[in-house]
Protein backbone atom coordinates (compact mmCIF):
# COMPACT_ATOMS: atom_id res chain seq x y z
CA UNK A 1 0.00 0.00 0.00
CA UNK A 2 1.13 3.54 -0.69
CA UNK A 3 2.45 5.64 2.19
CA UNK A 4 2.64 8.87 0.16
CA UNK A 5 0.17 11.71 0.82
CA UNK A 6 -3.24 10.84 -0.57
CA UNK A 7 -4.05 13.31 -3.32
CA UNK A 8 -4.92 13.42 -7.01
CA UNK A 9 -1.36 12.73 -8.12
CA UNK A 10 -0.63 9.79 -5.82
CA UNK A 11 -4.01 8.18 -6.49
CA UNK A 12 -3.81 8.45 -10.28
CA UNK A 13 -0.16 7.35 -10.29
CA UNK A 14 -1.04 4.27 -8.27
CA UNK A 15 -3.95 3.43 -10.58
CA UNK A 16 -1.65 3.75 -13.58
CA UNK A 17 0.78 1.33 -11.94
CA UNK A 18 -2.07 -1.07 -11.17
CA UNK A 19 -3.02 -1.11 -14.84
CA UNK A 20 0.56 -1.98 -15.79
CA UNK A 21 0.85 -4.78 -13.21
CA UNK A 22 -2.45 -6.37 -14.21
CA UNK A 23 -1.61 -6.25 -17.92
CA UNK A 24 1.76 -7.87 -17.29
CA UNK A 25 0.21 -10.66 -15.21
CA UNK A 26 -2.50 -11.35 -17.80
CA UNK A 27 -0.02 -11.41 -20.68
CA UNK A 28 2.16 -13.89 -18.82
CA UNK A 29 -0.77 -16.21 -18.11
CA UNK A 30 -2.23 -15.95 -21.61
CA UNK A 31 1.15 -16.80 -23.13
CA UNK A 32 0.42 -15.46 -26.62
CA UNK A 33 -1.27 -12.10 -26.99
CA UNK A 34 0.01 -8.77 -25.71
CA UNK A 35 -1.83 -5.59 -24.86
CA UNK A 36 -1.89 -2.83 -27.44
CA UNK A 37 -2.07 0.66 -25.98
CA UNK A 38 -4.23 3.51 -27.21
CA UNK A 39 -3.23 6.71 -25.40
CA UNK A 40 -5.74 9.55 -25.61
CA UNK A 41 -6.36 13.07 -24.42
CA UNK A 42 -9.66 14.53 -23.26
CA UNK A 43 -10.57 17.86 -24.81
CA UNK A 44 -11.83 19.25 -21.52
CA UNK A 45 -8.78 18.13 -19.53
CA UNK A 46 -6.78 15.00 -18.76
CA UNK A 47 -6.71 11.73 -20.65
CA UNK A 48 -5.87 8.09 -20.31
CA UNK A 49 -4.54 4.93 -21.87
CA UNK A 50 -6.77 2.10 -23.01
CA UNK A 51 -5.03 -1.25 -23.37
CA UNK A 52 -6.66 -3.97 -25.45
CA UNK A 53 -5.74 -7.65 -25.77
CA UNK A 54 -7.18 -9.83 -28.55
CA UNK A 55 -6.92 -13.34 -29.99
CA UNK A 56 -4.78 -14.83 -27.27
CA UNK A 57 -4.49 -18.40 -26.06
CA UNK A 58 -7.03 -17.74 -23.31
CA UNK A 59 -8.31 -14.21 -23.81
CA UNK A 60 -10.32 -13.64 -26.96
CA UNK A 61 -10.81 -9.95 -26.18
CA UNK A 62 -10.20 -7.81 -23.16
CA UNK A 63 -9.54 -4.28 -22.04
CA UNK A 64 -7.70 -2.72 -19.12
CA UNK A 65 -8.27 1.03 -19.14
CA UNK A 66 -6.77 3.82 -17.05
CA UNK A 67 -8.00 7.39 -17.05
CA UNK A 68 -7.45 10.61 -15.13
CA UNK A 69 -9.68 13.44 -16.30
CA UNK A 70 -10.65 16.83 -14.94
CA UNK A 71 -12.56 19.98 -15.80
CA UNK A 72 -15.67 21.98 -15.10
CA UNK A 73 -18.79 20.02 -14.15
CA UNK A 74 -21.35 20.37 -16.91
CA UNK A 75 -25.09 20.71 -16.37
CA UNK A 76 -25.57 17.14 -17.59
CA UNK A 77 -23.04 15.89 -15.02
CA UNK A 78 -24.74 17.89 -12.29
CA UNK A 79 -28.04 16.22 -13.10
CA UNK A 80 -26.61 12.71 -13.42
CA UNK A 81 -24.40 12.88 -10.32
CA UNK A 82 -26.80 15.06 -8.31
CA UNK A 83 -24.14 17.56 -7.30
CA UNK A 84 -23.51 21.31 -7.46
CA UNK A 85 -21.31 23.14 -9.93
CA UNK A 86 -17.55 23.18 -9.57
CA UNK A 87 -14.41 21.48 -10.86
CA UNK A 88 -14.08 17.71 -10.92
CA UNK A 89 -11.25 15.21 -11.00
CA UNK A 90 -11.85 11.53 -11.71
CA UNK A 91 -9.39 8.69 -12.08
CA UNK A 92 -9.55 4.92 -12.08
CA UNK A 93 -8.99 1.56 -13.73
CA UNK A 94 -11.69 -0.43 -15.49
CA UNK A 95 -11.37 -4.02 -16.75
CA UNK A 96 -13.50 -6.44 -18.74
CA UNK A 97 -12.12 -9.75 -20.04
CA UNK A 98 -13.87 -12.11 -22.48
CA UNK A 99 -12.09 -15.49 -22.67
CA UNK A 100 -12.18 -17.80 -25.66
CA UNK A 101 -13.20 -20.88 -23.67
CA UNK A 102 -16.78 -21.09 -22.35
CA UNK A 103 -15.31 -22.60 -19.18
CA UNK A 104 -13.26 -19.51 -18.29
CA UNK A 105 -15.61 -16.88 -16.85
CA UNK A 106 -16.00 -13.29 -17.97
CA UNK A 107 -14.76 -10.88 -15.31
CA UNK A 108 -15.19 -7.18 -14.64
CA UNK A 109 -13.43 -4.86 -12.23
CA UNK A 110 -13.53 -1.15 -11.62
CA UNK A 111 -11.76 0.96 -9.00
CA UNK A 112 -12.14 4.72 -9.08
CA UNK A 113 -11.80 8.04 -7.26
CA UNK A 114 -13.87 11.20 -7.72
CA UNK A 115 -13.28 14.66 -6.35
CA UNK A 116 -15.36 17.84 -6.57
CA UNK A 117 -13.75 21.20 -5.79
CA UNK A 118 -15.20 24.65 -5.29
CA UNK A 119 -12.99 27.73 -4.94
CA UNK A 120 -9.91 25.48 -4.92
CA UNK A 121 -11.20 23.58 -1.88
CA UNK A 122 -12.26 19.93 -1.93
CA UNK A 123 -16.02 19.89 -1.46
CA UNK A 124 -16.71 16.18 -2.00
CA UNK A 125 -14.51 13.12 -2.54
CA UNK A 126 -15.26 9.44 -2.74
CA UNK A 127 -14.11 6.05 -3.97
CA UNK A 128 -16.05 3.37 -5.80
CA UNK A 129 -15.49 0.04 -7.46
CA UNK A 130 -15.92 -3.68 -7.25
CA UNK A 131 -15.30 -7.01 -8.94
CA UNK A 132 -17.93 -9.34 -10.36
CA UNK A 133 -17.78 -12.67 -12.17
CA UNK A 134 -19.91 -13.89 -15.08
CA UNK A 135 -19.38 -17.61 -15.70
CA UNK A 136 -20.85 -19.06 -18.87
CA UNK A 137 -21.22 -22.30 -16.90
CA UNK A 138 -21.62 -21.77 -13.17
CA UNK A 139 -19.50 -24.05 -11.00
CA UNK A 140 -20.69 -23.51 -7.41
CA UNK A 141 -17.34 -24.45 -5.84
CA UNK A 142 -15.58 -21.86 -7.99
CA UNK A 143 -18.22 -19.23 -7.22
CA UNK A 144 -17.74 -19.98 -3.53
CA UNK A 145 -13.95 -19.63 -3.82
CA UNK A 146 -14.31 -16.36 -5.73
CA UNK A 147 -16.54 -14.88 -3.03
CA UNK A 148 -14.17 -16.08 -0.33
CA UNK A 149 -11.34 -14.09 -1.91
CA UNK A 150 -13.47 -10.95 -1.93
CA UNK A 151 -14.66 -11.46 1.62
CA UNK A 152 -11.07 -11.83 2.83
CA UNK A 153 -10.24 -8.44 1.31
CA UNK A 154 -13.34 -6.78 2.73
CA UNK A 155 -12.95 -8.24 6.22
CA UNK A 156 -9.53 -6.61 6.59
CA UNK A 157 -11.20 -3.21 6.60
CA UNK A 158 -14.74 -3.57 7.94
CA UNK A 159 -16.94 -6.54 8.90
CA UNK A 160 -19.93 -4.96 7.15
CA UNK A 161 -18.19 -4.41 3.81
CA UNK A 162 -18.66 -7.86 2.32
CA UNK A 163 -22.35 -8.41 3.20
CA UNK A 164 -23.24 -4.85 2.18
CA UNK A 165 -21.23 -4.78 -1.04
CA UNK A 166 -22.20 -8.33 -1.99
CA UNK A 167 -25.86 -7.39 -1.67
CA UNK A 168 -25.23 -4.20 -3.64
CA UNK A 169 -23.66 -6.26 -6.44
CA UNK A 170 -26.60 -8.68 -6.46
CA UNK A 171 -28.98 -5.76 -6.93
CA UNK A 172 -26.82 -3.85 -9.40
CA UNK A 173 -25.79 -6.68 -11.75
CA UNK A 174 -29.34 -7.78 -12.40
CA UNK A 175 -31.35 -7.84 -15.63
CA UNK A 176 -34.98 -7.14 -14.63
CA UNK A 177 -36.32 -7.90 -18.10
CA UNK A 178 -34.71 -11.37 -17.94
CA UNK A 179 -35.30 -11.87 -14.22
CA UNK A 180 -31.75 -13.13 -13.86
CA UNK A 181 -28.43 -11.90 -12.53
CA UNK A 182 -25.57 -11.21 -14.91
CA UNK A 183 -23.48 -13.89 -13.22
CA UNK A 184 -22.54 -14.90 -9.68
CA UNK A 185 -22.04 -11.33 -8.54
CA UNK A 186 -19.18 -10.19 -6.34
CA UNK A 187 -18.88 -6.85 -4.59
CA UNK A 188 -19.94 -3.38 -5.71
CA UNK A 189 -19.67 -0.07 -3.86
CA UNK A 190 -19.99 3.60 -4.72
CA UNK A 191 -19.47 6.95 -3.02
CA UNK A 192 -17.34 5.48 -0.25
CA UNK A 193 -16.57 8.74 1.54
CA UNK A 194 -14.14 9.41 4.36
CA UNK A 195 -15.66 10.02 7.78
CA UNK A 196 -14.63 10.30 11.42
CA UNK A 197 -14.92 6.52 11.79
CA UNK A 198 -13.58 5.65 8.33
CA UNK A 199 -10.78 8.07 7.40
CA UNK A 200 -9.56 8.74 3.88
CA UNK A 201 -6.50 6.55 4.40
CA UNK A 202 -8.62 3.51 5.27
CA UNK A 203 -10.94 4.05 2.29
CA UNK A 204 -7.96 4.35 -0.04
CA UNK A 205 -6.20 1.28 1.30
CA UNK A 206 -9.39 -0.75 0.87
CA UNK A 207 -9.69 0.31 -2.77
CA UNK A 208 -6.03 -0.57 -3.31
CA UNK A 209 -6.60 -4.01 -1.79
CA UNK A 210 -9.55 -4.63 -4.12
CA UNK A 211 -7.42 -3.64 -7.09
CA UNK A 212 -4.51 -5.85 -6.07
CA UNK A 213 -6.83 -8.84 -5.53
CA UNK A 214 -7.92 -8.87 -9.16
CA UNK A 215 -4.95 -10.47 -10.92
CA UNK A 216 -4.28 -13.42 -8.56
CA UNK A 217 -7.99 -14.18 -8.27
CA UNK A 218 -8.66 -14.22 -11.99
CA UNK A 219 -5.44 -15.96 -12.95
CA UNK A 220 -6.38 -18.79 -10.59
CA UNK A 221 -9.70 -19.16 -12.42
CA UNK A 222 -7.93 -19.03 -15.79
CA UNK A 223 -5.56 -21.80 -14.74
CA UNK A 224 -8.35 -23.95 -13.34
CA UNK A 225 -10.50 -23.80 -16.47
CA UNK A 226 -8.45 -22.99 -19.56
CA UNK A 227 -7.55 -26.58 -20.50
CA UNK A 228 -11.11 -27.96 -20.24
CA UNK A 229 -12.51 -29.23 -23.53
CA UNK A 230 -15.72 -27.87 -25.05
CA UNK A 231 -17.88 -28.40 -28.12
CA UNK A 232 -19.95 -26.28 -30.48
CA UNK A 233 -22.96 -26.43 -28.17
CA UNK A 234 -20.88 -24.87 -25.41
CA UNK A 235 -19.69 -22.13 -27.78
CA UNK A 236 -23.28 -21.43 -28.81
CA UNK A 237 -24.28 -21.15 -25.15
CA UNK A 238 -21.34 -18.80 -24.55
CA UNK A 239 -22.49 -16.59 -27.40
CA UNK A 240 -26.00 -16.48 -25.96
CA UNK A 241 -24.75 -15.60 -22.47
CA UNK A 242 -22.56 -12.90 -23.97
CA UNK A 243 -25.70 -11.33 -25.42
CA UNK A 244 -27.01 -10.93 -21.88
CA UNK A 245 -23.78 -9.16 -21.00
CA UNK A 246 -24.37 -6.74 -23.87
CA UNK A 247 -27.95 -6.14 -22.78
CA UNK A 248 -26.88 -5.28 -19.25
CA UNK A 249 -24.06 -2.94 -20.29
CA UNK A 250 -26.12 -1.01 -22.81
CA UNK A 251 -29.41 -0.86 -20.93
CA UNK A 252 -28.55 -0.78 -17.23
CA UNK A 253 -24.86 -0.14 -16.57
CA UNK A 254 -24.55 3.30 -14.99
CA UNK A 255 -20.96 3.86 -16.10
CA UNK A 256 -21.68 3.04 -19.74
CA UNK A 257 -24.80 5.20 -19.83
CA UNK A 258 -23.09 8.09 -18.04
CA UNK A 259 -20.08 7.96 -20.35
CA UNK A 260 -22.14 7.94 -23.52
CA UNK A 261 -24.54 10.65 -22.30
CA UNK A 262 -21.69 12.98 -21.27
CA UNK A 263 -19.70 12.64 -24.51
CA UNK A 264 -17.12 10.27 -23.08
CA UNK A 265 -14.63 8.43 -25.23
CA UNK A 266 -16.75 5.88 -27.09
CA UNK A 267 -14.03 3.32 -27.87
CA UNK A 268 -12.93 3.16 -24.24
CA UNK A 269 -16.52 2.97 -22.97
CA UNK A 270 -17.45 0.14 -25.33
CA UNK A 271 -14.29 -1.90 -24.82
CA UNK A 272 -16.47 -4.01 -22.50
CA UNK A 273 -18.40 -5.47 -25.40
CA UNK A 274 -17.67 -9.12 -26.32
CA UNK A 275 -16.20 -9.89 -29.76
CA UNK A 276 -19.30 -11.89 -30.70
CA UNK A 277 -22.79 -12.41 -29.29
CA UNK A 278 -25.98 -13.99 -30.56
CA UNK A 279 -29.66 -13.74 -29.76
CA UNK A 280 -31.91 -16.78 -30.23
CA UNK A 281 -35.64 -16.36 -29.99
CA UNK A 282 -37.08 -17.82 -26.77
CA UNK A 283 -34.26 -20.32 -26.30
CA UNK A 284 -34.87 -22.75 -23.44
CA UNK A 285 -32.18 -25.29 -22.52
CA UNK A 286 -33.13 -28.89 -21.99
CA UNK A 287 -33.86 -30.01 -18.45
CA UNK A 288 -30.95 -31.29 -16.32
CA UNK A 289 -28.29 -29.90 -18.68
CA UNK A 290 -25.32 -27.75 -17.62
CA UNK A 291 -27.04 -24.83 -19.32
CA UNK A 292 -30.22 -25.32 -17.29
CA UNK A 293 -28.13 -25.70 -14.13
CA UNK A 294 -26.52 -22.33 -14.82
CA UNK A 295 -29.88 -20.61 -15.28
CA UNK A 296 -31.04 -22.00 -11.94
CA UNK A 297 -28.15 -20.18 -10.25
CA UNK A 298 -28.70 -16.78 -11.87
CA UNK A 299 -30.58 -15.50 -8.85
CA UNK A 300 -30.13 -12.74 -6.32
CA UNK A 301 -29.03 -13.30 -2.74
CA UNK A 302 -27.41 -16.70 -3.14
CA UNK A 303 -25.10 -17.20 -0.17
CA UNK A 304 -22.22 -18.58 -2.21
CA UNK A 305 -19.79 -18.89 0.69
CA UNK A 306 -22.16 -21.06 2.71
CA UNK A 307 -23.84 -22.83 -0.21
Amino acid sequence: MTTAPINQTTISTWFKGLQARICQALEQEDGKATFQEDAWQREGGGGGRTRIIQQGNVLEKGGVAFSAVHGAITEVMQQKLKMPSGEFFATGVSIVLHPYSPHVPIIHMNVRYFELSQDDQIHQQWFGGGIDLTPIYIVPTQAKWFHQQLKQVCDQYHPDYYPQYKSWADDYFYLPHRKETRGVGGIFFDRLQPSDTNPLESCWHFVQAVGEAFAPTYIHLMQENKTKTFDEQAKAWQSLRRSRYVEFNLVYDAGTKFGLETNGRTESILMSMPPEAHWRYNYQPDKDTPEAHTLQHLKKEIDWINL
